[in-house]
């Protein structure tokens, strides 16, 4: 594989990761208002640490969910941070 392909392969998963946990967390905000089940803070916590930090952060933003956590309000936006720093590392 050449370098283009990696690199498109890389922001394709990037791309997936953070639709993915931005809607984890819309879910989790709707079954939290209807008194169903919950997604679990640690699947939260994983799908925004494998490279969907920017999913979680405005899924936090847009339904104001899990802002009262500090360990979301904390931990959510560093991880951003620290992808941030990893793809412009890489790039």
């Amino acid at each position: 594989m050449d370098k283009k392909t990696i690199v498109l392969a890389f922001l394709a998963v990037i791309a997936i990761m953070n639709i993915v946990s931005f809607a984890l967390m819309g879910h989790d905000k709707k079954c939290a208002r209807q008194g169903k089940w919950r997604v679990p803070e640690k699947r939260l916590f994983l799908v925004t640490a494998c490279f969907g930090g920017l999913g979680g952060v405005l899924g936090m933003k847009v339904f104001h969910h899990k802002t009262k956590h500090w360990h979301f309000r904390v931990l959510i936006p560093v991880l951003l941070v620290l992808q941030i720093l990893v793809i412009a590392g890489g790039i």
